[in-house]
């Protein structure tokens, strides 16, 4: 479920207590978004984060197939 909310420039969304999202600007059909939050929270655009996300399962794949093959004792084939 998708919590949907209109705001103005300069009006702001708390997430919790530590994460404000504040709209910034607008121009035509982009909006510019300032988020304060803990510097220990990571923040990523969606498509940055998709990406990442995508290596990690990649890395973890490829990690997975090495251990398979050096147990099955073909680490050296």
């Amino acid at each position: 479920m998708m919590l949907v909310l209109t705001r103005k420039k300069n009006e702001a969304i708390q997430i919790g207590d530590d994460i404000e999202i504040k709209v910034l600007g607008i121009e035509g059909d982009q909006i510019k978004l300032g988020i304060n939050a803990p510097k220990s929270l990571d923040i990523y655009r969606k498509e940055i984060y998709l990406e990442i996300k995508a290596q990690n399962n990649a890395a973890a794949n490829i990690s997975l197939d090495l251990l398979e093959m050096m147990k099955d004792g073909h680490a050296d084939d």
